[in-house]
């Protein structure tokens, strides 16, 4: 007997290995195997028989059973197909680790063996070759239940819904995972599967799932395939958060793997999302979603201060100092919006962001070379000297760093403890002792990482001290991101407290959305701009990243990639770029629903590609979240 194993490589192919006589073996399970020059684990994708005097023998047995049955083993399938990834990096990628403090199985011993699976994907006859990845069965168009939780009380009414049916949620990081397995410890017992608890734990939890001994299952996104209960419902929190969608495998965001699983299994999905995303609110107006939403009946006072003329001098303008003043006499807490951010230009006069005529988002300034450039399409400019609206002369970098805010506080009010806190920059401990001193600050100035700090209704005043930078940033999303982070705000503050947004725009959309409560209006204004350029939910994108080692290699290699895609229909492929480092080449391609299909078909063609890819110098990002740099 033979086994085809396949690795957590960027691989398209799988490794042979001889399967000893007297072991029982199933497609489906990891095992132990010997490559370069060491045992690493991988899954078993097919078996056969064939001569195996040449191959090496496998090591051991990791599982008693297959953990996927058929229909999951499928979707892992599908899921590398839509992401462009390896089949085995993805399957891995959504397994729980094996029992931790085990001994191994010995699959000779009819009493570990692994036990026979009539759920297991059959074995494959005949001489292994590539990885036997099923495809999709072409399915009914039959959408499931997809119910979109927002407003205030979502968490409540999601879980009144899980304690009569059951089911799985899917948190986008560990800490939501630990807080909503507590929620559910009042229902049952739960199944932890993320890393907040040991591998032990998770392996234990995966096989009470997957037994019926429990009826809920919390984890993150490496807990997507998880067992569920009978009529259990699909669950996935705060849907918008880019958490998600991981750098590595799944490269998918965990909301299309979530409804793809609800389609073939038909199953209901629960979303929630205080600001759902731009595609999840198309999906419910194209009537393939029902939002079920709840509006604030108390919301703090919202003011748009204009610092047009002294955003440059002033970090605080009179509106915010003056209500920073009275939180604190009042004895509340205070939180200040900063960003790390100021790579593009503005009007200083009328609030004007330069943007790239063509993709329509904001052209990355580079003060060295004096110029503005596209990150989407590659066009670049020099520096007007006077701004194509007003015609004003104050074009201006955006933004003030949290150092030179801090700063201006402490200056204004002496007495105040003032903690900066940025969880996204700073190392393990560091982050820990900043977050330790900003629970017991008066004010703290911090990133948007920062605000999860907060609970609901727990600030007198929160203040954006620049979000021009954050809607400056080239990137399409810009608006949908700024928006979730001033309803996020809006929420924590108290309902007689202030949100207040200094801004160059304030008549911006997403401001005015936020400020008087109309997430539709929000959405109404960017959807348009979206279909009007050919974005997200109305075309898909992709992101081919090129990094050789060394500049030059990655430009000729970004070359060859332009010049296969170049001629391919349903695709706009714009120009390679360089990136950050300058070895790191990139390019950005838009296509249509089947896009993956139609890049892998024309990356596949050129032998060169096809090895870039096998030996990770080239990766690819399909529907990518986080804009590249």
């Amino acid at each position: 007997m033979i086994a085809d194993v396949a690795f957590d490589l960027p691989l398209l192919h799988a490794f042979s290995y001889r399967v000893p006589d007297d072991w029982r073996l199933e497609v489906g399970q990891r095992v132990a195997a010997p490559l370069r020059g060491g045992a690493r684990t991988g899954v078993v994708v097919a078996l056969g028989q064939g001569p195996d005097e040449r191959l090496k023998p496998l090591a051991r047995v990791l599982d008693p059973r297959p953990l996927l049955d058929p229909g999951s083993w499928d979707l892992v399938g599908w899921i590398a197909a839509e992401s462009l990834s390896s089949f085995g990096s993805t399957c891995l990628a959504l397994m729980p680790p094996p029992g931790a403090g085990s001994p191994p199985l010995d699959p000779r011993n009819p009493a570990e063996a692994p036990t026979a699976n009539p759920s297991a994907p059959p074995p494959v006859s005949g001489r292994p070759g590539p990885p036997r990845v099923p495809t999709a069965p072409k399915l009914r168009d039959e959408p499931p239940e997809v119910v979109v939780l927002t407003g205030p009380g979502r968490a409540s009414r999601l879980l009144d819904r899980l304690a009569s049916d059951g089911g799985l949620v899917l948190t986008p990081d560990v800490e939501s995972a630990g807080r909503w397995a507590e929620r559910l410890a009042r229902l049952g017992p739960v199944a932890r599967l993320d890393s907040g608890v040991s591998d032990a734990e998770r392996a234990r939890g995966w096989a009470a799932l997957q037994t019926g001994a429990v009826r809920f299952g919390v984890g993150t996104r490496s807990a997507l395939l998880a067992p569920l209960p009978f009529g259990g419902v699909l669950a996935l929190v705060d849907e918008h958060d880019a958490a998600h969608k991981p750098p590595g495998p799944p490269r998918l965001h965990a909301r299309e793997i979530v409804l793809e699983r609800a389609r073939r299994q038909r199953r209901p999905v629960v979303l929630t999302s205080a600001t759902p995303s731009v595609e999840t609110w198309w999906r419910a107006d194209s009537g393939l979603a029902r939002l079920e939403a709840t509006t604030p009946v108390e919301w703090p006072s919202v003011i748009a201060a204009d610092t047009r003329g002294i955003g440059r001098r002033e970090a605080l303008t009179p509106t915010l100092s003056r209500a920073l003043r009275e939180t604190l006499a009042a004895g509340q807490r205070a939180f200040l919006v900063v960003s790390r951010l100021s790579s593009v230009l503005g009007c200083d006069e009328c609030g004007l962001v330069l943007r790239c005529a063509a993709c329509g988002i904001a052209l990355a300034y580079s003060p060295a070379r004096r110029s503005l450039g596209c990150r989407l399409c590659g066009a670049a400019q020099p520096v007007e000297d006077t701004c194509p609206a007003c015609r004003g002369r104050r074009l201006t970098p955006l933004g003030w760093g949290a150092e030179r805010v801090e700063h201006a506080v402490r200056r204004r009010f002496a007495r105040a403890q003032i903690v900066r806190y940025d969880p996204e920059t700073a190392p393990g401990r560091a982050a820990e002792r900043q977050r330790a001193a900003a629970l017991g600050a008066d004010v703290v100035i911090g990133t948007r990482g920062a605000l999860r700090l907060f609970g609901p209704r727990s600030l007198g005043l929160a203040g954006f001290i620049a979000p021009d930078q954050l809607l400056g940033i080239p990137d399409f999303r810009a608006a949908e991101r700024v928006f979730a982070l001033l309803w996020a705000a809006a929420e924590r503050v108290r309902p007689d407290g202030r949100l207040i947004v200094q801004s160059r725009n304030a008549g911006h959309y997403a401001i005015q959305a936020a400020a008087r409560t109309d997430p539709a209006t929000f959405y109404k204004s960017e959807l348009k701009f979206r279909a009007e350029l050919g974005y997200p939910p109305f075309r898909r994108l992709a992101v081919v990243t090129v990094d050789a080692g060394r500049p030059d290699e990655s430009a000729r290699l970004a070359d060859a990639v332009f010049r296969a895609l170049g001629g391919t229909a349903r695709l706009t492929v714009y120009p390679p770029q360089a990136g950050r480092p300058p070895r790191r080449h990139r390019l950005v391609i838009k296509g249509h629903a089947d896009l993956p299909g139609v890049l892998a078909d024309a990356l596949d063609g050129d032998a060169a590609i096809a090895a870039a890819r096998s030996r990770g110098i080239m990766t690819i990002e399909v529907d990518p979240v986080e804009w590249p740099s």
